[in-house]
């Protein structure tokens, strides 16, 4: 089911649709061996830790765990002093080469504590010195770990949210435990999904794609086709794994989608919903006109905040 959001962009999100860009140096390509040479030097300077500095007293306010035992880490937190009632797995964005960003944690950290939930971010190997194949059978194993600990312990079932790039990547991790269960007959499921303008389709071929670019201040075609062939590898971008939106989208769990018409990915993001009905995907998709790539994980927005209230109804 598509619904289009009839208002018009706040003044807020018109300040920060010019801002944002400038402040994240948004630009096109200039050449492939530059941008990987660009990248390597820049993921050489991060640190190794959860990003928390936009959530005053984190460490005060929530409990943390780092589980490293898939040789890379997943941070796990939620709230003090708080019954944990669900799991929820976030996939963080960022074009697969971008790490965990402190917008991500502000947003996982407000889920966390509106729906009294923990946390479960996976802090995944990135291109471009690593694919998808990395990390795809620790990442599954991981949500049937999660969903398990639900069905054993009486939480609510699993949630997989994600946004850009992690959208994508937990709609490939739907897709995949829902194939285990089809091979073994039985198997741990997730209850439902949030998606937030997901990257779901690698090739960048959706109709309109090169229009929306056009518009868009923040995400560059250039850019998006080099890291999907990182991220890729040597495979085609065209499988499901890669572009889960190209999958197969039967017996998915319920799911919400948010995305602007300010965004290279809206296309894509259309044909998801068109794919979904047409394979009986109960998917919920809200678009909004004029609206910057992932707007609803920016909580000083107002039309984050009613995207916010959306989800919460959604997983009641």
């Amino acid at each position: 089911m598509a619904l289009l959001a009839p208002s018009s962009p706040s003044a807020l999100h018109q300040v920060v649709a010019k801002v944002l860009p400038r402040v994240r140096r948004a630009r096109d390509l200039d050449d492939a061996e530059s941008e990987r040479r660009r990248i390597l030097r820049w993921q050489s300077t991060l640190p190794d830790a959860l990003p928390t500095r936009l959530v005053p007293g984190f460490e005060r306010r929530f409990t943390l765990e780092v589980d490293r035992s898939a040789g890379w880490p997943v941070y796990v937190f939620s709230p003090r002093g708080r019954r944990v009632r669900r799991t929820v797995l976030y996939g963080h964005g960022g074009g697969y080469m971008a790490p965990i960003d402190p917008f991500h944690v502000l947003h996982a950290a407000s889920l966390a504590r509106r729906l009294d939930a923990r946390i479960v971010m996976p802090d995944y190997p990135l291109a471009p010195t690593h694919t998808w194949r990395d990390s795809r059978d620790d990442l599954v194993d991981l949500a049937v770990a999660w969903a398990e600990h639900a069905d054993c312990t009486g939480e609510k079932p699993l949630v997989l949210a994600g946004d850009s790039a992690g959208g994508g990547l937990v709609l490939a991790i739907a897709q995949a435990m829902r194939d285990r269960v089809r091979r073994d007959g039985s198997g741990p499921t997730a209850g439902a999904m949030v998606l937030h303008a997901p990257w779901v389709d690698l090739t960048s071929t959706a109709p309109g794609t090169e229009e929306f670019s056009a518009r868009d201040p923040w995400l560059f075609l250039g850019k998006i086709r080099l890291y999907a062939q990182w991220w890729a590898g040597a495979e085609p971008v065209e499988r499901p794994e890669v572009s889960p939106g190209l999958g197969d989208l039967s017996d998915l769990p319920p799911a919400l989608m948010f995305h602007g018409t300010l965004d290279t990915l809206a296309p894509a993001c259309r044909v998801l919903a068109e794919r979904a009905e047409a394979a009986g995907w109960q998917l919920t998709s809200i678009e909004e006109r004029d609206l910057l790539h992932v707007y609803s994980i920016f909580p000083l927005l107002p039309e984050a905040r009613r995207a916010m209230r959306r989800t919460l109804d959604f997983l009641a």
